[in-house]
């Protein structure tokens, strides 16, 4: 059985940073400081800082007046910040930079009066955020598929842009763009697109690993959004697929009969999980690594300058 790894998989630029400033900010306060919401959406990750002393909260109001608060990168409603601000917490925001992109260029386009519309996943804390970047007298509205799209009403001289989740499926979020385009035809685009350069990469070198694959593990939580969109690209061309955190949810069957098999990882899983899911495959019949070349990133973010001492 030959095992192939998709390239790039793995940690993104957002998901180091946000982690680093997770541990520096236990190493320079102390435990326990508090998370809102899973700093990125991994239970490893998760498990570890939790072990190191990070608490995470769903809401601000867990969190004793005075406490160490970091934002999780997946971005807060201007709400949140509101309420944090009056708890006299000390606040580090490890928001993924091009998350606070897509929250900056609402706040514009909303100065200028536009309607905004969200293409994203509704409940997820990253949509929650950008949701949360709306005015009192000008709402966000929110779009998950092109039928979503035709029952929009607006006025048709209105001025309209749109903007998107960063993790979500290229593919289709191109058709949902076209499906806008077509009902608004001066709606206004983002300069650049909002998926970010990660997610992009990750689905595109799963597209290449599955040419050579008869199924596809994708290393990373239930609840990545990124992640299950890898895995959707190998079941939209028929090829069996699987979500999972470690080597102990492989279910042995998955592999009778395979010759080959692809392996990537969601921007939030790490490569650790990678190298024992490979040390179960080769003690599982696997013959052969192969590491398929794909694009090389150099991004990177500078953490809080506070934190850097």
């Amino acid at each position: 059985m030959k095992i192939y790894l998709a390239n790039p998989r793995g940690f993104c630029a957002g998901v180091d940073r946000a982690i680093e400033i997770v541990e520096r900010a236990i190493e320079k306060h102390g435990p326990p400081i508090y998370v809102r919401h899973e700093v990125v959406h991994n239970k490893y990750v998760v498990k570890n800082l939790k072990n190191k002393g990070a608490i995470f909260v769903d809401e601000i109001s867990e969190v004793p007046s005075g406490s160490v608060v970091i934002y999780s990168a997946h971005g807060v409603s201007q709400a949140v910040r509101k309420e944090t601000n009056g708890i006299s917490a000390i606040i580090y925001d490890a928001t993924c930079p091009l998350v606070t992109k897509v929250h900056k260029e609402v706040t514009r386009r909303q100065k200028y009066n536009h309607q905004v519309i969200l293409i994203g996943h509704a409940g997820h804390p990253e949509v929650e955020g950008t949701l949360g970047q709306a005015t009192e007298n000008n709402n966000i509205t929110l779009v998950e598929s092109i039928s979503d799209v035709e029952k929009i009403d607006l006025q048709k001289d209105r001025d309209i842009s749109f903007t998107t989740q960063t993790t979500l499926s290229v593919d289709d979020t191109n058709e949902i763009v076209d499906a806008l385009k077509v009902k608004f035809p001066n709606i206004q685009s983002p300069k650049k697109s909002d998926i970010c350069y990660a997610t992009q990469n990750r689905q595109d070198s799963v597209k290449e690993v599955i040419k050579h694959s008869q199924i596809l593990i994708v290393i990373g939580s239930k609840n990545s959004s990124n992640s299950n969109r890898l895995k959707e690209i190998a079941d939209n061309k028929g090829k069996p697929s699987y979500l999972i955190d470690s080597p102990e949810d492989i279910d042995i069957e998955w592999l009778d009969g395979i010759s080959s098999i692809g392996i990537t990882a969601g921007a939030s899983a790490p490569e650790i999980l990678v190298q024992e899911v490979v040390s179960f495959l080769v003690s599982n019949g696997g013959s052969e690594v192969i590491e398929l070349g794909g694009t090389e990133e150099s991004v990177s973010f500078p953490i809080p300058a506070l934190l850097k001492v």
